[in-house]
């Protein structure tokens, strides 16, 4: 049996929805309660709820488990299709991808791939021209060291302190 209750003057039928869309009921005293934290009749503020609520993960599935899921995919007929999906608790758009990885590359295209940023690519030169580089700097300072003790040689000649 259905109580009647008014709501801001208006007469509704058992449980119902105030104006900014939160569901109301009635309690066990037979008030109406909001579901929230506040209630309507009695004014009260009701403690908030202290459990926390765990973050969802996102799920990742196995190049295995898409391949067989496609492969099932295949063998359905359209109603079976539906069943599937809801059995394993997936989109179609799911299926639709995965069936696009599988004529782009079969299971290469199926690998997990590492998420985020791609690595800066590493140029197969780059090694070379590091030691390239080194050597010219070491090829620099021993010009330099030769350069010096000619100077001083020639200097040594002029002034005659050098036989």
């Amino acid at each position: 049996m259905k109580r009647f209750m008014t709501v801001d003057g208006q007469k509704t039928r058992g449980a119902g929805t105030d104006p900014s869309g939160r569901s109301e009921g009635l309690d066990e005293k037979g008030q109406i309660a909001r579901l929230g934290c506040v209630s309507l009749r009695m004014g009260q503020v009701s403690p908030p709820n202290p459990e926390v609520i765990e973050k969802a993960s996102r799920r990742r599935f196995t190049a295995e488990y898409k391949l067989r899921i496609v492969r099932e995919a295949e063998a359905c007929s359209s109603g079976e299709l539906g069943a599937l999906l809801r059995r394993e608790g997936l989109y179609s758009s799911n299926l639709a991808c995965w069936r696009r990885q599988v004529a782009e590359g079969q299971l290469a295209a199926l690998t997990p791939q590492k998420r985020g940023r791609r690595g800066r690519s590493v140029n197969p030169l780059s090694k070379k021209v590091l030691e390239l580089e080194q050597e010219t700097e070491r090829l620099r300072q021993r010009l330099q060291q030769a350069e010096e003790i000619i100077d001083l040689q020639k200097k040594s000649q002029i002034y005659g302190e050098y036989p």
